[in-house]
């Protein structure tokens, strides 16, 4: 805990915007006894201003830096003294400076970094310096999945110098690219597919010292922690394992999605598996295929259903054209379809030209979808008088004269055609193996598989944008067409990234810091077992299953498993459990260091913003960069995630007297960008319980609101915070103002 602080301002960043001076005295008058250096520099953020922070540390004069300046977003790293030295940044550039409307009073400018101030000096007054809890970690990356992916991934880890376990259920190692008779092409000119090299790639697995080859076996259970996991097999094997990749691929969609293009009732439709298989075989004869690419997205409570029998037409009228399905809207989507479809789709016709220069190869897209360097590829197949590309979706595929006739609908030149052909193939979209099966088997509290893998369509990824490879599960590390839908050359670069982070993982837990995407943070939650009611609900509420139960049912931390959200803070009634450098006492205290001038009329109302770190706080930044301000009146305190927002804080600053508590978070549902996943979505189901507290004190529950934000929409959050505004004018002051 920081006793001794040096309090330092930076005139380059907030000079042109406020006083130093003036701010200096206040924290000489207020906080004197507490504060042995308050030091202004002309430009903090250099040689200069660091090393005159460095003497006083040196000399034992301080103990902890409050940083007066620009957001804590910026020079974050010129400003770490090491952990012994915990550092508070007071946002007084973006945040107070830089956001302030031009037509307000300039007083309330001051009053704003005067807030800031206090705020940052009890948050650091609050932070204790962090105990890494430090394990000895296994240096072994477990691979699961001896496909392309599996196996890249495991020469990966190799190369960097990791011992290798690689986990293969069948009994031969290669996956569905040994099935393939060619693929997509993966190197310059990216014009003509080619063999897939597999077998010299298990060759060079097999031949790598580093990499244990374990076939014919799966996982039956992962017990543990990162650095410190025990792997079972179903062959009796246990392995001492550091991290694991998941690498296990795909399984083709169920068939019943392309039941209205004609497969298992029209001969002569096949899937692409098949028709690589063919291909493979030597039994491909067509001269004539159709490739169809209905590849609009659909979920499987869409798939089709046959249409019913059409009624008979009143006297007078046509008959009407029987439609093949139950519309022609629902026969153009098909679940799981990707861009992947694309570029097979012109892998396979160019099988057809292959074996037969006269013959011909149609392919009907309602999307071309075709990334990166494919895109030559896609030229290639457009030069090809024997390939033929149209936009259209296929409507009707009917048995034809000695072979299949297809009704092409809504083409590029409005007609409606009809197409024969020996073979129509339809694309599979790619199921992720971890929407079918547990796959991992972890013996978690929260259950053997992957949680809420409906929200990702059974992808495993759990936040594709922001942190690639990661999984709801730390320590585990998903790669290839498991994690995405993507092509060889996309899983080559995934396997290696993945393998990166399965090596940085084991990395972290031997120093006893956090992952992602608080990577480097010391502290871990810590639990005061003596008050603990066993209620259950940090460890049913933790997004990332950081925590078991024990024998007593008591929850049992697992430290290296922990991302320090804080959602297991947020979640506790009796608030119990804290971070060194953040806890319910740290925030509760700043919030209460805001000060709430009795009269809203004469002084204004005030509201409180929590602002989650990673998308709302840097949108702020961002807005007021960009020249957008908002009201003087409210105050911004950044945290980790919306899921740690313990209840006591908006008790806290309702009590107080503060009009209103805006608690801006990430995007959830659908949606969904949540840094950890279930922080947003969690606050808004606790907002219920607030508001219903609320309503018991007699304020009214809109008050306290939850907006979401993305980071690219920092257009929109000043309009948010003075549609708040409005609002809290309109109701007039809180009730308990004044008490």
């Amino acid at each position: 805990m920081a006793e001794k602080i040096g309090v330092y301002f930076d005139e380059s960043a907030i000079g042109p915007y406020l006083s130093v001076e003036d701010l200096a005295e206040n924290v000489r008058n207020r906080w004197g006894g507490n504060c042995p250096v308050i030091e202004t520099s002309p430009i903090l953020a250099g040689e200069e201003g660091r090393a005159m922070i460095e003497e006083a540390i040196e000399a034992g004069t301080i103990d902890g830096v409050l940083i007066c300046g620009s957001s804590p977003r910026v020079d974050w790293q010129f400003f770490d003294f090491g952990p012994a030295i915990p550092v508070e940044r007071v946002n007084l550039r973006e945040q107070c400076g830089m956001c302030f409307p031009e037509d307000e009073d300039e007083e309330l400018k001051t009053l704003m970094a005067i807030d800031y101030i206090n705020m940052g000096m009890l948050k650091l007054q609050k932070t204790l310096v962090p105990e890494p809890e430090k394990i000895e970690t296994v240096r072994t990356v477990l691979v699961v999945g001896g496909g392309w992916t599996g196996l890249h991934a495991a020469l990966h880890a190799a190369g960097a110098g990791a011992d290798v376990v690689l986990l293969e259920k069948t009994d031969q190692l290669g996956g569905k690219a040994r099935t393939m008779y060619k693929t997509v092409p993966l190197a310059p000119p990216y014009t003509q597919a080619h063999p897939t090299g597999i077998e010299d790639l298990v060759a060079r697995v097999q031949a790598e010292p580093r990499i244990e080859v374990i076939t014919g076996a799966q996982m039956q259970a992962l017990e543990g922690a990162p650095g410190a996991y025990t792997a079972k097999f179903t062959n009796g094997t246990e392995k001492a394992i550091g991290a694991v990749i998941l690498a296990t691929g795909w399984v083709p969609q169920d068939t019943a999605a392309l039941a209205p293009l004609g497969y298992g009732s029209v001969p002569g439709v096949v899937t692409t598996a098949e028709f690589e298989a063919m291909m493979k075989d030597g039994q491909l004869k067509a001269k004539r295929v159709a490739f169809v690419l209905n590849t609009a997205k659909a979920t499987p409570k869409d798939l089709y259903q046959p249409a019913p029998a059409p009624a008979e037409p009143a006297e007078g009228q046509e008959a009407p054209e029987e439609p093949a399905f139950k519309d022609l809207e629902s026969a153009r989507h098909l679940p799981y379809a990707s861009a992947v479809n694309s570029v097979v789709a012109l892998k396979q016709a160019g099988y057809v030209r292959e074996l037969d220069d006269t013959a011909q190869a149609y392919i009907i897209y309602e999307d071309m979808m075709v990334q990166g360097i494919h895109e030559r590829y896609y030229k290639a197949a457009q030069d090809d008088p024997g390939v033929m590309l149209t936009k259209g979706y296929v409507a009707r595929v009917e048995q034809g004269d000695g072979g299949v006739l297809l009704t092409v609908k809504n083409t590029l030149l409005g007609q409606d055609f009809e197409l024969a052909a020996d073979l129509v193939v339809l694309p599979t979209g790619m199921v992720p193996t971890t929407a079918k099966d547990p796959v991992m088997n972890f013996v978690y509290r929260q259950g053997p598989a992957f949680p809420d893998l409906d929200l990702f369509d059974g992808f495993c990824d759990s936040n594709y944008i922001c942190f690639p490879y990661e999984t709801r599960r730390t320590g585990v590390y998903a790669a290839g067409a498991v994690r995405q839908p993507m092509l060889m050359d996309n899983a080559e670069e995934d396997a290696a990234g993945a393998a990166l982070k399965a090596i940085q993982c084991i990395e972290s837990a031997n120093r006893g810091v956090a992952v992602h995407p608080r990577s480097g943070d010391l502290t871990y939650p810590k639990f005061n077992f003596v008050r603990c009611t066993q209620c259950k609900r940090c460890t049913e509420e933790c997004p990332f299953g950081a925590l078991d139960d024990d024998e007593k049912g008591t929850p049992k931390p697992n430290p290296t498993r922990c991302r320090r959200c804080g959602t297991c803070m947020g979640a506790c009634p009796e608030r119990v459990i804290s971070f060194d450098n953040y806890s319910v006492d740290q925030i509760g205290s700043a919030i209460k260091a805001i000060k709430v001038p009795d009269n809203m009329e004469t002084d204004g109302p005030r509201i409180l913003i929590l602002a989650c770190e990673n998308d709302a706080y840097p949108a702020l930044d961002m807005a007021a960069m960009r020249g957008k301000s908002w009201s003087p009146y409210a105050r911004i305190l950044p945290v980790r995630c919306l899921g740690s927002v313990n209840a006591i804080w908006v008790a806290d600053a309702m009590s107080k007297g503060v009009d209103g508590v805006m608690m801006l978070g990430c995007k959830y549902g659908d949606d969904y960008q949540c840094h950890f996943v279930k922080g947003s979505e969690i606050c808004n189901r606790r907002k219920e319980n607030i508001a219903e507290t609320l309503n018991r004190l007699g304020v009214e529950p809109d008050r306290v609101e939850q907006y979401q934000v993305a980071i690219d929409e920092y257009d929109k959050v000043p309009g948010m915070i003075e549609e708040f505004m409005a609002m809290i004018l309109e109701k007039g002051p809180n009730p308990f103002k004044g008490y």
